[in-house]
This record gives structure tokens, sequence and C-alpha cells, in this order.
């Protein structure tokens, strides 16, 4: 069984089915990159996994190191070690960086972090993502510019120390350096703890950057293509006009599948705080 099982995966948003069937396993040391048209299920197939309540499961199984995902609580399944860095990072006023990082990895302790070793571990990662020092006393992504979200969604990532991660387009909005300051932490996350990944992009050059080892194509709700790396450069190169006359599949933009409205709560990309924490 792989540490990820997702079998006959149907999610609808609002009443409407976006993943009609989807299959897809992921193992540790496993990078997969997740393409396809705007509107075709990337971000409902992340949000489903992590448990985002507007995307309601109708018919299917998510099976994470041999426990039922679909019977996990949002914090439930962050304490298992999934973690989703979102496409758009919510701000969160009055509540600062360290503590939000804080309660949430205290929550999947046994024994609170002792305060010091939580410092140096933040202090530790802002540097490695070269953002302000001031970060940890910031509130929750408020005044962020677009690649600041970004790469504090890596941060966040970087201290949970998920065993899985999602990422949703986590390079949009970073320039040519940040965009290589975050690959280079997710490679050595992923390396350093064997974790594996599920990373949606519409960027050959971000896929470059962190080596995929499988890649997939999502169309209407299924993925139809699979592979390795050289499907990543076959749909930079060719787009997907192919895949319609190889597969007798039609491939188009649909109007985006997420809900318009925020609705991420906390729990999303951490844990959810409990009294005392």
């Amino acid at each position: 069984m792989a540490q990820l099982e997702i079998r006959n995966l149907h999610v609808e948003v609002e009443g409407k089915e976006i993943l009609k069937g989807l299959n897809l396993d992921v193992d540790p040391n496993e990078v997969h990159a997740l393409m396809g048209p705007n509107g075709n299920g990337k971000s409902t197939l992340l949000a489903a996994i992590m448990g985002n309540p507007k995307f309601t499961v109708t018919q299917g199984s998510i099976t994470f190191e041999g426990k039922n995902v679909l019977e996990m609580s949002v914090d439930e399944r962050s304490r298992a070690g999934l973690f989703l860095g979102m496409q758009y990072p919510q701000e969160v006023a009055g509540v600062t960086n360290s503590d939000f990082m804080r309660a949430a990895i205290n929550a999947r302790l046994d024994k609170p972090m002792p305060l010091f070793k939580f410092i140096k571990e933040m202090e530790s990662t802002i540097k490695e993502l070269q953002m302000k020092p001031d970060l940890a006393h910031r509130f929750l992504n408020e005044g962020f510019s677009g690649g600041e979200k970004k790469r504090n969604e890596i941060v966040q990532m970087k201290l949970l120390k998920p065993t899985l991660a999602m990422l949703d387009e986590i390079d949009s909005g970073l320039d040519v350096d940040a965009l290589k300051i975050v690959a280079e932490a997710i490679v050595n996350m992923q390396k350093e703890r064997s974790m594996g990944l599920i990373v949606v992009s519409h960027y050959e050059r971000f896929y470059q950057l962190i080596q995929p080892t499988h890649a997939h194509v999502l169309v209407d709700g299924k993925i139809v293509v699979s592979g390795d790396a050289s499907l990543v450069k076959r749909i930079d190169s060719e787009g997907y006009d192919w895949i319609e006359k190889e597969y007798g599949v039609k491939v188009e933009e649909i109007s985006d599948e997420k809900p318009k409205t925020a609705v991420f709560s906390l729990g999303s990309c951490a844990a959810s705080t409990k009294k005392g924490a």
C-alpha cells in the first residue's frame, strides 16, 4: 500500500462535480507534479485531501499511512503528517507568526517544545528562507507581499515537518531569486525527511528546480496521463493539444473550481490550537 492512496475519488463544490473518479498513489521520497488546465480539479484534489469543508467527497477513498483520511478532522489530518501550502494564504490580524507556529507545533507534541528551542528553530528557518528578521513578531500574513506569503507557507512547512506536503502554486508571485530560495528549501527538506510531495504549478522552471519523480495531467476531474519528468517538458513545449489527439480527451480551461470566498481555516496548514497550548 502506498503512503497516500486515493481511489475513485469524486468531489463536489457547491453541488458541482469537479473530481470524477481520480486515482493516485504517493510514497515517501516521491515528488509528484500535478498539471492540467485551470479549473480541472488540481486545487480541488489538494483541498479535499486536507479536509476543506467546502469540498464534499461523494464517493471514493483517501488513505494515508493505512488510516482513513475521510474520517479525520482537519487538525487530525495535520497531526497525522499532512500539510497544504496554499495558493492564497489568508491574513490573520492579531495573531503573530510565532504564536501561531508555536501553538501548531505544540498541538502535535506530548510535551510543549521548550521556548528557546522553538525560537532557535524559527530564527534558523526564517534565515534560510531569507525573510525579514521581524517575521516572528508580525501578524500572520498581514501586510505581506504575495511572495512573502508564499515563503511564509514554506516557513510553516519547515517548522511543522510533515511527512507529505501538498503545494498549490506555491511558486506564483515569486521573483527569480525567491523561486530558487523556496525550491532549495523544499528539496532540502524532502531529502532530509524522505517527505512525499504533490506540487501544482504551471511552470516548467519550478519543476526543474524541485525535480519531480512523477508527473500527471489532470483533465475534467481525472488523471488522464502519467509519466516521469519528461512529461513536464513535453507539456511545456507542446501544450495539451497532443493529449486530445492521443487520448481522445477534450482539454479545455474551465472557470476556477475554488469557491470565491476564503474558506481555509488555520487548520488547513497547521493544527487547530487547544486551550492552554
